[in-house]
């Protein structure tokens, strides 16, 4: 019998080399943020469940709580969780990685069980 996934909230966050950049050019940062996710998706042993992006009521940097998005997924194991993290050493945004403008944590447990039907 297989362990079941562990249940992860990948937290993620904008920093201020973000904002530093002149108006207008945070658009490769953004792509770069979408390649990052299209990779999440494809990751052997991650099930993304939902996401969340709290964007339009947050503006700055984001360097803990309360973070700018959320992505929420089943993952097989600990390597798979350090693998979607280490996505963003290794998509690249020009010369830099991901990681320049962006951070994530990963928080690491189990679901809560599920509420019996009331009758």
């Amino acid at each position: 019998m297989s362990e079941p996934p562990l249940r992860v909230l990948f937290c993620i966050g904008v920093n201020q080399n973000f904002f530093d950049l002149p108006t207008g050019e945070g658009k490769s940062v953004w792509d770069g943020f979408t390649t990052m996710l299209t990779q999440l998706y494809e990751l052997p042993g991650v099930t993304v469940l939902g996401t969340i992006d709290d964007d339009q009521h947050m503006v700055g940097p984001s360097g803990s709580w309360p973070w700018t998005c959320y992505v929420l997924a089943d993952v097989v194991d600990q390597p798979a969780v350090a693998a979607a993290c280490n996505l963003f050493r290794t998509v690249q945004v020009g010369e830099h990685g991901l990681w320049r403008y962006m951070k994530i944590e990963a928080r690491v447990g189990r679901p809560l069980p599920e509420p019996e039907a009331t009758r």
